[in-house]
Protein backbone atom coordinates (compact mmCIF):
# COMPACT_ATOMS: atom_id res chain seq x y z
CA UNK A 1 0.00 0.00 0.00
CA UNK A 2 1.34 3.42 -0.94
CA UNK A 3 0.26 6.62 0.81
CA UNK A 4 1.44 10.08 -0.26
CA UNK A 5 1.16 13.41 1.51
CA UNK A 6 2.18 16.99 0.74
CA UNK A 7 3.44 19.31 3.48
CA UNK A 8 3.62 23.10 3.52
CA UNK A 9 6.31 24.94 5.41
CA UNK A 10 5.19 26.71 8.61
CA UNK A 11 1.90 24.74 8.57
CA UNK A 12 1.87 23.46 12.13
CA UNK A 13 -1.90 23.01 12.03
CA UNK A 14 -1.58 20.18 9.51
CA UNK A 15 1.78 18.78 10.64
CA UNK A 16 0.83 15.45 12.13
CA UNK A 17 -2.02 14.60 9.78
CA UNK A 18 0.07 12.10 7.82
CA UNK A 19 1.24 10.33 10.99
CA UNK A 20 -2.35 10.23 12.25
CA UNK A 21 -3.60 8.74 8.98
CA UNK A 22 -0.80 6.14 8.93
CA UNK A 23 -1.62 5.24 12.54
CA UNK A 24 -5.22 4.55 11.51
CA UNK A 25 -4.17 2.34 8.61
CA UNK A 26 -1.73 0.36 10.75
CA UNK A 27 -4.42 -0.14 13.42
CA UNK A 28 -6.82 -1.46 10.76
CA UNK A 29 -4.12 -3.86 9.59
CA UNK A 30 -3.74 -5.21 13.12
CA UNK A 31 -0.17 -4.05 13.66
CA UNK A 32 1.00 -4.24 17.28
CA UNK A 33 0.51 -0.95 19.19
CA UNK A 34 4.20 -0.81 20.19
CA UNK A 35 5.23 -0.93 16.53
CA UNK A 36 2.59 1.62 15.52
CA UNK A 37 3.92 4.00 18.17
CA UNK A 38 7.47 3.85 16.79
CA UNK A 39 6.29 4.50 13.23
CA UNK A 40 4.02 7.36 14.27
CA UNK A 41 6.62 9.08 16.47
CA UNK A 42 9.26 8.96 13.72
CA UNK A 43 6.84 10.24 11.07
CA UNK A 44 5.42 12.99 13.28
CA UNK A 45 8.91 14.29 14.10
CA UNK A 46 9.71 14.37 10.38
CA UNK A 47 6.49 16.26 9.62
CA UNK A 48 7.26 18.88 12.27
CA UNK A 49 10.79 19.28 10.92
CA UNK A 50 9.39 20.09 7.47
CA UNK A 51 6.93 22.60 8.95
CA UNK A 52 9.67 24.20 11.06
CA UNK A 53 12.50 24.37 8.56
CA UNK A 54 11.36 24.01 4.95
CA UNK A 55 9.19 25.66 2.32
CA UNK A 56 7.38 22.36 1.91
CA UNK A 57 7.88 18.70 1.26
CA UNK A 58 6.54 15.32 0.28
CA UNK A 59 5.98 12.16 2.27
CA UNK A 60 5.73 8.71 0.74
CA UNK A 61 4.71 5.83 2.98
CA UNK A 62 4.92 2.27 1.73
CA UNK A 63 3.23 -0.30 3.96
CA UNK A 64 4.16 -3.88 3.18
CA UNK A 65 3.57 -7.17 4.91
CA UNK A 66 6.88 -6.98 6.78
CA UNK A 67 7.80 -3.29 6.99
CA UNK A 68 6.84 0.35 6.70
CA UNK A 69 9.13 2.54 4.62
CA UNK A 70 8.79 6.30 4.87
CA UNK A 71 10.53 8.81 2.62
CA UNK A 72 10.29 12.47 3.61
CA UNK A 73 11.83 14.96 1.18
CA UNK A 74 11.74 18.69 1.76
CA UNK A 75 12.55 21.87 -0.10
CA UNK A 76 14.44 23.83 2.48
CA UNK A 77 17.80 25.17 3.54
CA UNK A 78 19.31 21.73 3.91
CA UNK A 79 21.59 20.64 6.72
CA UNK A 80 25.23 21.63 6.44
CA UNK A 81 26.44 19.42 9.31
CA UNK A 82 24.34 16.28 9.70
CA UNK A 83 26.49 14.93 12.53
CA UNK A 84 25.86 18.06 14.59
CA UNK A 85 22.13 18.06 13.68
CA UNK A 86 21.85 14.51 15.04
CA UNK A 87 22.95 15.60 18.52
CA UNK A 88 20.14 15.82 21.05
CA UNK A 89 19.38 19.44 21.85
CA UNK A 90 20.93 20.96 18.72
CA UNK A 91 18.43 23.12 16.86
CA UNK A 92 18.36 25.75 14.16
CA UNK A 93 14.66 26.47 14.69
CA UNK A 94 13.61 30.11 14.65
CA UNK A 95 12.54 31.96 17.76
CA UNK A 96 8.92 31.85 16.54
CA UNK A 97 9.03 28.06 16.13
CA UNK A 98 10.50 27.65 19.61
CA UNK A 99 7.84 29.90 21.11
CA UNK A 100 5.21 27.50 19.70
CA UNK A 101 6.86 24.66 21.63
CA UNK A 102 8.76 23.10 18.74
CA UNK A 103 12.44 23.17 17.84
CA UNK A 104 13.92 21.60 20.96
CA UNK A 105 16.51 19.73 18.92
CA UNK A 106 15.05 16.27 19.49
CA UNK A 107 13.44 15.67 16.09
CA UNK A 108 16.21 13.86 14.23
CA UNK A 109 17.41 11.94 17.32
CA UNK A 110 13.82 10.81 17.97
CA UNK A 111 13.36 9.74 14.36
CA UNK A 112 16.52 7.63 14.56
CA UNK A 113 15.56 6.21 17.97
CA UNK A 114 12.15 5.10 16.65
CA UNK A 115 13.42 3.61 13.38
CA UNK A 116 14.86 0.21 12.61
CA UNK A 117 16.73 1.85 9.74
CA UNK A 118 17.39 5.58 9.34
CA UNK A 119 19.16 7.36 6.50
CA UNK A 120 19.48 11.10 5.93
CA UNK A 121 20.92 13.04 3.01
CA UNK A 122 20.98 16.79 2.63
CA UNK A 123 22.13 19.37 0.14
CA UNK A 124 22.53 22.85 1.62
CA UNK A 125 20.33 25.30 -0.26
CA UNK A 126 18.19 22.51 -1.74
CA UNK A 127 16.70 20.34 0.98
CA UNK A 128 16.83 17.14 2.97
CA UNK A 129 15.61 13.58 2.50
CA UNK A 130 15.03 11.20 5.38
CA UNK A 131 14.34 7.49 4.83
CA UNK A 132 12.82 5.62 7.77
CA UNK A 133 12.18 1.90 7.82
CA UNK A 134 10.40 -0.02 10.54
CA UNK A 135 9.81 -3.77 10.62
CA UNK A 136 6.26 -4.87 11.39
CA UNK A 137 7.18 -8.28 12.72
Amino acid sequence: MQLNYHLKGSDFVNAGKASSAVKGVLKQLGVAPSLIKRVVVALYEAEVNVAAHAEGGEIGVTIGAEQVRIVVSDRGPGISDIEQAMKAGFSTASKEVREMGFGAGMGLPNIKKNSDSFHITSNPGEGTTVIITNKLT
